[in-house]
């Protein structure tokens, strides 16, 4: 998202820039306003830690206040996505833990959650080989998702011992694929094949493996070139709405769209159609 932040702006310090920011448990680029954040532990499939939960929390967080960032792409080096949370440096500590400490660490990692569907840049997931428990999560937090062929999505908690709810999945995932195929996934733990997610609505599209980073991070700049600022009110919407009836919504959506055409980017945009040329969207 772009804002106005000059010297002169009172809200100058509620804006940051996050390409300069060096990832500690995660890798993070910057490139032509898309930042790609990898899961960088390949040589165990990328699992969490409770440190790189925690610096993923933050990252998004931050990204709700970034002028230079305008869409996300995550993804997971060496051949997987995510594991999910690291059986020894995680599940065994957790066995040990009393009530008030489990419940931190279950809200922490909701948190993460709710920082990626808070903040306003558009998040593709690139979702290759293993994408198993919270790792699932991260994909289903995702607004679009790209596979390969070999990716298996797994929201394997009651393999563990725990409900399928967690971290928002009894919420997200009947509302992208339905509550028939959620249940089963949720209950049985079993892997949805790459196939299966593409026809049930998980995946937006497959891609070879070699090509599966190129074709997020294309859809990526597709969406950093388009209206930011417009952009975060669509995903602002897209969860809002969930809770609305129909006439609640249309009343939201016709107050953000108003909100949307005083923006530059509308001018723009119209600007650009009447000399026949294409706009160039700013993000304000």
């Amino acid at each position: 998202m772009t804002y106005p932040i000059g010297a002169d702006n009172p809200m100058r310090a509620q804006f940051s820039e996050r390409a300069g920011y060096q990832g500690r448990h995660v890798d993070w680029q910057v490139e032509a306003g898309v930042g790609t954040i990898t899961l960088r532990r390949p040589e165990r499939k990328n699992p969490l830690s409770f440190e790189s939960y925690a610096e993923l929390r933050d990252l998004f967080h931050g990204l709700r206040f970034a002028t230079d960032v305008k869409a996300v792409v995550l993804a997971g080096a060496g051949g997987n996505f995510c594991s999910g949370g690291d059986v020894h440096e995680i599940i065994g500590p957790l066995t040990r833990m009393p009530m008030p400490e489990l419940l931190a660490f279950t809200r922490m990692t909701g948190e993460l959650v709710k920082c990626m569907r808070a903040c306003p840049q558009p998040i593709v997931g690139a979702i290759d080989g293993v994408c198993a428990g919270a790792g699932a999560m991260l994909a289903l937090a995702c607004d679009l998702r790209y596979g390969t062929e070999s990716a298996r999505t797994a929201f394997l908690f009651t393999r563990v011992g725990l409900a399928g709810a967690d971290m928002g999945a009894c919420a997200l995932l009947p509302r992208l694929i339905g509550q028939g195929r959620a249940s089963e996934l949720l209950y049985t733990g079993r892997a949805m094949t790459a196939a299966e997610g593409l026809a049930w609505g998980f995946f937006n599209a497959l891609h070879a493996p070699d090509a599966l980073l190129a074709g997020a991070q294309a859809m990526a700049r597709e969406l950093a070139a388009g209206p930011s600022f417009a952009h975060g009110m669509t995903k602002t919407m897209l969860a809002q709405e969930w809770a609305m009836g129909i006439d609640q919504a249309i009343e939201a959506e016709a107050q953000a769209q108003a909100i949307c055409m005083q923006t530059e980017d509308f001018r723009r945009a119209y600007e650009a159609f009447a000399a026949k040329r294409k706009p160039v969207f700013q993000g304000d």
